[in-house]
């Protein structure tokens, strides 16, 4: 029972992070992995739990979620028919063994070099989002052969240093060769099952130093955030995109997109000064 009064304010905060992450998911069509990793850092940070692996939790925790998160939303864009399944196919096999290679990577790192490199990609997607066009291009159709051998590692290995899903690297991507953003955030909620699965599988059987680990921590995933965060996911993207359809997203987009490289900003701060 103490250790349960030890959690409260822990279980507060995430249930409270949850719901900011579900509006913002609803809203914006943002993954959530790209709110949920300096949310829980800092949460963690604040109670107390300044564990040296404490990054590759916020990681390895943040794609827990998404394990379930992209799965729900995958099967619902199939029933409307649109997953690509043939790009999702392509490339899911060089994503699955970038996200795995992401996991090994994550666990032999510290936790200041993964901040780093959240800080640096988090500010280049965050300019993506403030200042992309629609209208850009680099091809007419996905890349395969080669090309695909080559990138869909590195998007599965980045989104998987980063605990991100397939959104934040998937979507800009598809986009830029001409794929319908419906179908490119369909199947990008596709690669997010591809990333997060095996390497979930990987942070939960690795075994991080024992010192101060946030209670309840299997492995490097704390059970207590992925199942608040999933159930205050499920109740309020509903409402995010209720607000998304009653106004225009387009000017929150780029609030956002602000808001996330102040926070990628921090992050490369604290980096550096640790």
């Amino acid at each position: 029972m103490s250790e349960f009064y030890t959690a409260l304010p822990m279980m507060i905060l995430l249930l409270a992070i949850g719901g900011f992450a579900g509006v913002l998911a609803g809203l914006l069509g943002v993954g959530g992995g790209i709110v949920l990793v300096p949310a829980f850092y800092y949460a963690f940070s604040y109670l107390g739990y300044e564990s040296p692996q404490l990054m590759q939790i916020c990681l390895g925790t943040s794609l827990s979620t998404i394990v379930f998160t992209s799965i729900r939303s995958a099967l619902s864009h199939n029933k409307k028919g649109a997953v690509d399944w043939a790009i999702l196919k392509t490339w899911a096999p060089g994503i699955a063994i970038g996200s795995v290679a992401g996991m090994l990577a994550a666990t032999e790192l510290r936790s200041t070099t993964l901040m780093l490199i959240f800080g640096c990609l988090g500010i280049v997607i965050g300019l993506y989002l403030a200042f992309g066009r629609s209208e850009w291009r680099l091809g007419g159709n996905m890349p395969g052969g080669v090309r695909c051998a080559l990138m869909s590692p590195v998007m599965g290995f980045m989104s998987t240093l980063m605990g991100i899903g397939g959104g934040s690297f998937g979507v800009p991507l598809m986009s830029l060769y001409g794929v319908p953003i419906h179908r490119a955030v369909a199947t990008a909620a596709g690669f997010g099952v591809v990333i997060a699965i095996p390497s979930v599988l990987g942070f939960l059987i690795a075994q991080p130093a024992p010192v101060n680990l946030p209670p309840y921590t299997i492995g490097y995933v704390n059970v207590v955030a992925f199942f608040l965060v999933v159930c205050m996911t499920l109740l309020t993207t509903p409402f995010g995109v209720k607000i998304a359809h009653a106004m225009d997203p387009k000017p929150l987009k780029r609030v956002f997109a602000f808001f996330l490289m102040a926070v990628a900003v921090n992050m490369l701060r604290k980096a550096i000064l640790t």
